[in-house]
């Protein structure tokens, strides 16, 4: 971690997430083995982790191995996971990553960020999230929509693009808590800090946030 104001701003944002949101241990979406995060995550591009989880349900009963979802039929599958939205691509970079899985990786999802970032659809965000909650492994920080709109609000990254905002946040916070960092923000993107209507006035970070780039502000 950085040192100076960073590190007292950081600790003390970090330390009052973790009390606000105590039981957020990992990802909202819904799963049980590495193959089901990497298809809920894949789905979740764009879409809340609320409808991603009432898709599937439905989902990992029909396709339980890689090679089930390698054998769809890219129609019906696309008609399966269509309110998730962006079913074209998604469709085709789920299937087309359990072909590469099934074949190349004998039907396992693979637990380092290089392979996993060899994937159709798969970038850096989609690989913390599947390494962090899947193999409990720590490469980097998820950043997401909510990850990325309270770093700019919070003043801990100046950045747009989700990579430059993942390395400024690993150089603010300590590699222990990566996989906590991302989980919290997105909690209180979800709770407080929303997109257009942010509860900045019962916010507990509000003495620590400069509300950079809130409406209004």
């Amino acid at each position: 971690m950085v040192s100076g104001k960073w590190e007292v701003k950081a600790n003390e944002i970090l330390l009052r997430l973790k009390k606000y949101y105590p039981d957020v241990k990992k990802t909202a979406l819904t799963f049980s083995n590495p193959l089901e995060i990497l298809v809920a995550t894949v789905l979740s591009a764009q879409c809340t982790d609320e409808r991603v989880n009432k898709i599937t349900p439905f989902l990992f009963a029909k396709y339980k191995k890689a090679s089930d979802y390698a054998g769809a039929d890219i129609k019906i599958f696309e008609q399966e996971i269509k309110s998730a939205g962006f079913y074209h691509n998604k469709s085709k970079n789920i299937i087309s990553a359990c072909k590469i899985i099934d074949g190349k990786y004998n039907g396992k999802v693979p637990d380092t960020m290089e392979r996993l970032l060899t994937l159709p659809g798969v970038a850096r965000k989609t690989a913390n999230i599947v390494l962090g909650n899947a193999f409990g492994k720590t490469f980097g920080i998820a950043v997401d929509t909510h990850v990325k709109r309270l770093s700019l609000r919070l003043g801990l990254s100046k950045n747009n693009g989700p990579e430059k905002i993942e390395q400024d946040l690993m150089k603010i916070f300590d590699k222990e808590d990566w996989f906590a960092v991302s989980n919290l923000l997105i909690e209180h993107g979800r709770k407080k800090c929303r997109a257009k209507k942010p509860d900045c006035k019962n916010c507990f970070l509000r003495d620590l946030c400069p509300r950079i780039g809130v409406p209004g502000n």
